[in-house]
């Protein structure tokens, strides 16, 4: 054997073995990833998740094993998913992409994982850590990036930053009391983010299959127990626009316009002789209708008549309303009072976009509300999970008729907010908005009207800032 090739093959084992290190091959409960019946791949895009694994995984299992209780109970679940994950990657490396009719079977067995999950959290309602439980249940759908093309980076975004709302529960109940818990809420974050950047660079169209393997079916059959993927993600999601990639080229010949550029500096006195002669006519004491300014801006009242430009009216759009997987759309609806949904579940979210002169009603409980660059427009619905929110609007209103634990309003101008004896706890979140209103029910069946201040006064204390209201605000 030459001397090249022997160097080659101890390069080559230095690699697998410092690959086996990373991904647990040391003892103990917490921080073993792969188990032993994980088939070895040197697929790059699976070697990278091997990496995520043995990295930000690693080091979230970690601190959720030192929390303990259900949240390490729940780690495991969420481990075995992602491990199954693995096993289909390491199937797709050497397989051709299945036929529609197959992808159910192939998609199966890590969907059931994430069903696992899911229903772990909803028979948790009672336990102390719901909060932490319910920001794994909201994401791990993350892991059906497989199904997802032609981009399904965005997903994986999406699906992570679906568990803000109870990682922000978190880290409010314990950012004074347990650092434990506000590291492990970076260290969940941390797993998407690196989860994101992986399939952003090794899966940026959609999953990397081998044109030329073998049967999916067949490699499935033969990988260990447990492989799989989760079932295909919601419909819906719209794809990233086309990046454009923008590259800078040197400019040809820097090198000659630097040395004219010096040549014409060691002219000294003659470098004035290429300039301009000013003539008379040039002159302002000679001409003093050059020394006459610019005249003053006039607003025309009206455009010009040549102007054949139209002005394209924002709400006017194709109107959609329907439901997509676990949300529901409803946009471009103008002058319409009557849209009433009444079969929505406690685990979707309503989105409302670009509407004008419409109301729309939701029965029953509904994880969110979002009310979205609409105009002259109203939302009335029961009960909500989580939160509503009124971003980009004008003159709309909202009602709630039993719970809803927050609102927030952002970049609005006119908002009247509604409240029912049973949301009188709700958190108020506002931010560049301006004449919102919150209407509390009075005994006698009326509303008092309570204004949100927009204006506040903030001073320096040492090293810190006190902001104060300066407008009353009832």
């Amino acid at each position: 054997m030459m001397a090249g090739e022997l160097a080659a093959l101890v390069a080559r084992l230095e690699t697998a073995v410092d690959r086996l290190e990373k991904a647990g091959g040391g003892k103990g409960g917490g921080g073993s990833l792969a188990a032993p019946q994980q088939e070895e791949c040197s697929v790059p895009f699976v070697v990278a998740y091997d990496d995520l694994l043995s990295g930000p995984f690693k080091t979230f299992y970690e601190c959720s094993q030192s929390i303990g209780g259900d949240v390490a109970v729940m780690a495991k679940l969420v481990q075995e998913a992602f491990i199954n994950q693995r096993a289909f990657l390491v199937m797709a490396s050497k397989s051709q992409r299945p036929l529609d009719s197959e992808l159910p079977q192939v998609l199966e067995p890590t969907g059931k994982k994430i069903q696992e999950v899911i229903a772990f959290r909803e028979s948790k309602r009672q336990s102390p850590f719901f909060n932490h439980l319910s920001a794994i249940s909201e994401s791990i759908p993350g892991l059906s990036w497989v199904a997802v093309a032609p981009a399904p980076a965005p997903y994986v975004k999406e699906m992570g930053d679906s568990a803000v709302f109870y990682t922000n529960r978190v880290l409010k109940d314990y950012r004074e009391k347990d650092k434990l818990h506000v590291e492990w809420v970076q260290h969940w974050n941390g797993v998407f983010r690196e989860l994101q950047e992986y399939v952003k660079k090794y899966h940026t169209t959609g999953l990397a299959w081998n044109t030329r393997g073998g049967n999916a079916m067949g490699n499935l059959k033969a990988a260990p127990p447990g492989c799989g993927v989760p079932p295909p993600p919601p419909p819906g999601i719209p794809p990233p626009p086309p990046m454009v990639k923008l590259e800078s080229k040197p400019a040809s010949g820097d090198d000659d316009g630097r040395s004219a550029l010096f040549a014409s500096i060691n002219q000294g006195t003659k470098i004035t002789s290429g300039l301009k002669k000013v003539t008379d006519d040039m002159k302002t004491h000679k001409n003093p209708s050059l020394r006459e300014g610019p005249r003053p801006f006039v607003k025309q009242s009206s455009p010009p008549a040549n102007s054949s430009t139209p002005v394209r009216d924002p709400y006017s759009g194709t109107p959609r309303m329907a439901q997509e997987g676990k949300k529901w759309f409803v946009e471009y609806q103008k002058d319409r009072p009557d849209i009433i949904i009444s079969d929505a579940k406690m685990d979707q979210s309503i989105y409302i976009y670009r509407c004008q002169n419409t109301v729309v009603q939701v029965k029953g409980k509904v994880n969110s509300v979002i009310l979205d660059s609409c105009k002259k427009s109203s939302v009335v619905f029961d009960n909500l999970v989580s939160s509503a929110e009124v971003v980009n609007c004008q003159s709309c209103q909202v009602q709630v008729m039993g719970v809803m634990p927050i609102i927030s309003i952002e970049k609005t101008d006119g908002c009247q907010v509604y409240l029912s004896k049973e949301s009188l706890s709700a958190e108020i979140i506002t931010a560049k908005s301006t004449e919102m209103n919150i209407l509390v029910p009075k005994p006698d069946g009326e509303f008092a009207e309570l204004p949100i201040p927009e204006q506040f006064k903030t001073v320096v204390k040492g090293m810190s800032l006190v902001t104060t209201c300066t407008e009353k605000s009832g």
